[in-house]
């Protein structure tokens, strides 16, 4: 049975882990990321009207919790997102996460949403978007090195958007390699196993990395990337956490979401301050070059920015009429007069 969307606005629609896993494949998942990524491109598209601030974060020695918050003057999102790489030794995510919109006008949540799932899929719709601008044409062969849990992620946003259907995996742990491949094994793609990331990126036009580690780490060396090489770095995303050796930076043309975050999380937190970048959104909107010749080395050093996870939760609000793949939560307080909260209470207490 499907459900309607209540009209009390009090009564907030709430995607849990179990409706957003039945929601993906509900849609197919090469369709929500194709969909999800068209949502976050136009979203790129009209990136003057957003707030725009870095993400606000409390880092700590385990990892780092944070908030993403944005609006577009008609709606507010934000997302809470954690990064704890050493999580998995106990069972756990390196990230998990929530997040809500609301409207600007009365500030009334409209969507409340798990936000780990989401996540992975609006980190890889936007790996993928970024690259339909900066990969060399007709590339169908990507290096993922880092085979984790974003991994599968990204290949799957690849074939969907670009039509990537050969891989080739480096993992240090190569059971995490097995996983990947088991897991995309029936999903149309040719697959590798390498035994080190210098022989997964031979042959491969795109290369992405994506590790966990919470440090200054060097995955990519100078002299394993060719021209015409598109470089998506996703695992590089705060400070002191990096994968790809400097000299790399110096040869590439750098893409990023918004330049201040990136300055401190990415791998341009490498480089002078004054170092020449260009926002993705720029090149989306046609305002600035994408990819120009074959031989050009591109870099989209991709940290995450909140209009990416407002846009996702924007394409999840859009699903959700008529459908099953939501709960009603009665999570504001409805007093019969607005002043009169603590009556409501005392209401509550005679009615039991």
């Amino acid at each position: 049975m499907t459900a309607s969307l209540s009209k009390n606005i009090n009564i907030v629609p709430f995607v849990s882990v179990e409706n957003m896993m039945n929601l993906v494949l509900d849609v197919g998942i090469e369709t929500f990321l194709r969909e999800l990524g068209g949502f976050i491109e136009d979203d790129f598209k009209r990136w003057q009207l957003f707030d725009k601030t870095a993400r606000v974060a409390s880092h700590s020695t385990e990892g780092v919790i944070e908030l993403m918050p944005t609006s577009d003057g008609d709606v507010y999102g934000f997302k809470y997102v954690n990064g704890h790489p050493q999580n998995t030794r106990n069972g756990l995510q390196t990230v998990t996460g929530f997040g809500m919109l609301s409207r600007v006008d009365n500030g009334y949540p409209v969507l409340f949403s798990e936000m780990t799932i989401l996540t992975a899929l609006r980190t890889a719709a936007t790996s993928a978007l970024a690259a339909k601008y900066l990969a060399p044409e007709n590339a169908d062969c990507m290096a993922i090195i880092g085979n984790g849990a974003q991994s599968e992620f990204q290949a799957m946003a690849f074939k969907a958007l670009l039509g990537v259907n050969k891989l080739r995996l480096f993992d240090i742990d190569p059971q995490a390699t097995e996983k990947c491949r088991q897991n995309l094994s029936d999903k149309g793609f040719e697959i590798k196993a390498c035994k080190s990331a210098e022989t997964a990126v031979e042959g491969a036009q795109i290369i992405t990395t994506v590790t966990a580690d919470k440090q200054y780490a060097t995955i990519l060396v100078d002299n394993m990337v060719g021209s015409g090489t598109h470089i998506n770095a996703v695992g590089g995303d705060c400070p002191g956490k990096t994968e790809l050796h400097h000299d790399i930076l110096l040869r590439a043309d750098i893409f990023v979401e918004y330049t201040p975050q990136s300055r401190i999380e990415g791998e341009i937190q490498q480089l002078a301050a004054d170092h020449p970048v260009t926002e993705l959104w720029q090149v989306i909107a046609g305002d600035a070059p994408g990819r120009q010749n074959r031989q050009q080395i591109t870099l989209f050093d991709s940290v995450g920015f909140a209009t990416e996870d407002f846009s996702a939760l924007r394409y999840v609000r859009s699903k959700l009429q008529g459908s099953v793949f939501f709960e009603n939560l009665d999570m504001l307080a409805d007093p019969d007069d607005p002043r009169d909260l603590f009556g409501m209470i005392l209401r509550a207490d005679k009615a039991a």
